[in-house]
């Protein structure tokens, strides 16, 4: 039985030998043509210099790829020892490191590499929708101000128009100097206010126009095609989308409204009290100080709101930085684990084949160690005894005879050797000198019987 399956176990290594090599060939080739293409994406030149570049580069890729697991499959399954096992494994390692290191990724940036640069323009455009919201909320955060600017503005016109009809104020009606400054100070809330709507209507657009070159963005991401061109007009979009980001931060009325409620108080200049008689200018004293009181607290306010807006980050700058497939496929390898997985593969299942022929080898060898060396024997090793034997005779030599010498020469050694052992038993009978060495044998023990011949 052993010797039976040893022998399938050897007419099945010899079999696949052949297979063995065209694997090799075809893992070798495989790799070189996605390392051809990864390449591709890499240079920069002219296309004559960029095709031979690639081409060498991917045939030179293949060679050693192909002459590495050739070298590993030849000696790895016929090392015995521990050492060279181990050195040879170590081997493989650093082989496998460099493997991946000048054709793995290369493959993954052929097999991933138009789905990494399309990720990288989605995150792209979902970075810049961020930005232009941002910027966008920043803009219109004065326009929370608006119904404060409005409701005051009203105010001081209804007292205006109080004192003037019914002198609510002072008790004196008619347009004196209360109402002058009343209506003074609501035309100014009210010029701030056309301010702010002024600004929401260009705001509104830039934010119109902004949508606009996100739509175009994500057609261009989702967009079938060379992914190259999309990516050429990707970037151009972006530039444009910048400048909109930009002017929509810029376009913030937050410091005109600090500016304008700053003057508000410090701006503020009462007319002289214009009534004749002197308790009447003593009344619109009191009544224009009051209002002095208002607008200062008013003023406080709307400053405070519009810190409060200054106050916001600002959209920081954003660069989109082009990638090529390779560099892609690099950055956003977590998300690419199949491709990269493939790609590795197609450089290391040969290593799987070594493995396999390695394992096959030792059983062979476990298996012939327990056999008689007439069954380990194969007939060219046969042929070539009977050749030595012929040779020997032509000269003269008696094989016989030098057999049958050896043969009594092998039997002479075991009597030689019992007829020692009982010469030295009856020696150690007959001395009659005494020993210092004590005796240890049992009464009635029968004495050690030598070697049998």
């Amino acid at each position: 039985m052993a010797l039976g399956a040893s022998h399938r176990l050897h007419d099945g290594i010899e079999a696949v030998e052949t297979m063995t090599r065209f694997a090799l060939a075809v893992l070798a080739l495989a790799s070189g043509v996605y390392t051809y293409l990864g390449v591709r994406s890499l240079l920069d030149g002219s296309p004559t210099s960029t095709f031979f570049a690639a081409l060498i580069y991917s045939a030179a890729v293949s060679v050693a790829i192909y002459a590495f697991w050739t070298y590993l499959a030849r000696f790895y399954p016929h090392v015995t020892t521990a050492a060279a096992r181990t050195a040879l494994l170590g081997i493989m390692a650093l082989g496998c490191a460099m493997i991946i290191a000048m054709a793995s990724w290369l493959n993954a940036a052929a097999l991933a590499g138009s789905a990494a640069l399309e990720q990288h323009l989605a995150e792209t455009l979902e970075d810049y929708t961020g930005d232009l919201d941002r910027a966008h909320q920043n803009a219109l955060a004065a326009q929370s101000l608006l119904p404060d600017i409005q409701r005051t503005q009203e105010r001081f016109q209804r007292l205006a128009d109080q004192e003037r009809e019914t002198g609510a104020l002072t008790g004196t009606t008619g347009a004196g100097s209360v109402v002058q400054l009343l209506s003074q100070m609501a035309s100014q809330l009210t010029e701030l206010q056309h301010n702010i709507n002024a600004s929401r209507e260009r705001v509104t657009t830039l934010f119109d126009e902004g949508r606009k070159h996100l739509e175009t963005m994500r057609t261009l991401v989702s967009a079938p095609g060379a992914i190259d061109q999309r990516a050429d007009q990707f970037a151009a979009e972006v530039v444009t989308l910048t400048g909109v980001i930009t002017s929509l931060e810029q376009t913030s009325i937050a410091p005109s409204v600090k500016r304008a409620a700053e003057d508000l108080s410090l701006g503020f200049i009462a007319p002289v009290a214009d009534g004749r008689e002197v308790d009447l200018a003593n009344r619109q004293d009191q009544v224009m100080e009051t209002i002095r009181s208002s607008v200062a607290a008013q003023s406080k306010v709307l400053s405070q709101a519009a810190d409060q807006i200054l106050a916001r980050e600002p959209v920081g700058e954003r660069r989109f930085v082009p990638l090529s497939s390779a560099e892609a496929v690099l950055r956003y390898a977590s998300d690419f684990i199949p491709s990269w997985a493939g790609a590795i593969s197609i450089d290391l299942l040969p290593g799987v084949l070594v493995l396999m022929l390695s394992v096959a080898h030792g059983a062979l060898r476990r298996q012939e160690q327990k056999m008689p060396f007439a069954e380990r024997i194969t007939a060219a090793e046969l042929l070539e005894a009977i050749e030595v034997q012929r040779a020997l005779q032509a000269r003269g030599v008696d094989i016989e005879a030098i057999v049958a010498r050896a043969e009594a020469n092998a039997d002479a050694r075991p009597e030689a050797h019992a007829e020692a052992a009982s010469e030295a038993h009856a020696a150690e009978a007959h001395d009659p000198e005494p020993s210092n060495v004590t005796n240890l044998d049992l009464p009635g023990k029968p004495p050690r019987k030598g070697p049998q011949a």
